[in-house]
């Protein structure tokens, strides 16, 4: 983080952390962006306190779609849904595929895998609840599927990941090919993990530079002439809306700059 410039560095977690770096203390100046993920109480913090601060984006449980055909087996599709399932007991693992062999073999291995997997209190209550494995016909209907999910993590691994890559539209990130998986991404690779969740990259996309960039802007009409025509069309409009201070704004301007009453009312300057 120093190297990357950060001018303060404070060792803090959670919701208290969220705080003070929201609101100040006497000993960390208030911040105005506020990003990063966290867990559910992170989240709701961040929720709370957006306005007073901006944020990244209003993050839910972990999300995994993996969408796969016969061109991978069973064991590598149950190892990355329950990969993501582990992160907590509301954390959705989905499987999209247009092979039946693949999807019954996968529903067998991952039931395979809980009874070795370490976290497996938590993973298996996430696939009990909130797994799914969704059959389609062909690519065309994976991708429809998949976009209809619009699924914050998404693996592809068919024998045309690029396919999916060219024509998704909807989703927080693409892990493409069975050598890339979600916890690269996470971990190492160096993409922002921040992603959207809950449907919510139907709309918008992880945290970026973006964030933290303001959009400004200014007008300045450069002549007396414009203001004063610009001012006639805006003073109807101002009376048509029932704003009279609005609409004087528009006169006064037309009274001084074009030699004329606005909207054809008499009017003193």
């Amino acid at each position: 983080m120093h190297l990357a410039g950060a001018d303060e560095i404070y060792c803090l977690g959670g919701i208290q952390a969220v705080g003070a770096m929201a609101l100040g203390t006497e000993t960390i100046s208030p911040i105005d962006m506020l990003v990063g993920p966290g867990n559910a109480f992170v989240a709701e913090a961040k929720r709370q306190l957006y306005g007073r601060v901006g944020i990244d984006l209003f993050a839910g449980p972990t999300e995994t779609l993996v969408i796969a055909d016969d061109t991978v087996d069973a064991e590598i599709c149950a190892t990355d849904l329950l990969g993501q399932a582990e992160h907590g007991p509301t954390s959705p693992a989905i499987l999209v595929t247009n092979s039946e062999e693949l999807a019954r073999k996968t529903i067998k291995e991952v039931d395979r895998q809980l009874k070795v997997l370490p976290t497996a209190a938590i993973a298996e209550k996430a696939w009990a609840d909130y797994g799914q494995v969704i059959l389609c016909e062909n690519e065309a209907e994976m991708l429809e599927v998949s976009n209809e999910i619009a699924c914050e993590h998404v693996q592809v691994m068919t024998q045309n990941p690029n396919y999916f890559l060219e024509n998704m539209t909807n989703f927080g990130a693409l892990f493409l090919g069975p050598e890339t998986n979600v916890s690269y991404g996470d971990k190492v690779i160096g993409t922002n993990h921040t992603l959207p969740t809950r449907k919510a990259a139907r709309y918008t996309g992880g945290l970026w530079v973006g964030k933290f960039l303001k959009t400004c802007t200014y007008q300045r009409i450069t002549s007396p002439e414009a203001s004063a025509l610009i001012g006639e069309y805006c003073s109807r409009l101002c009376a048509i809306e029932g704003f009279a201070g609005h609409k004087e704004q528009a006169d006064i301007r037309v009274r001084r700059y074009g030699g004329s009453n606005s909207a054809g009312q008499d009017s003193k300057a």
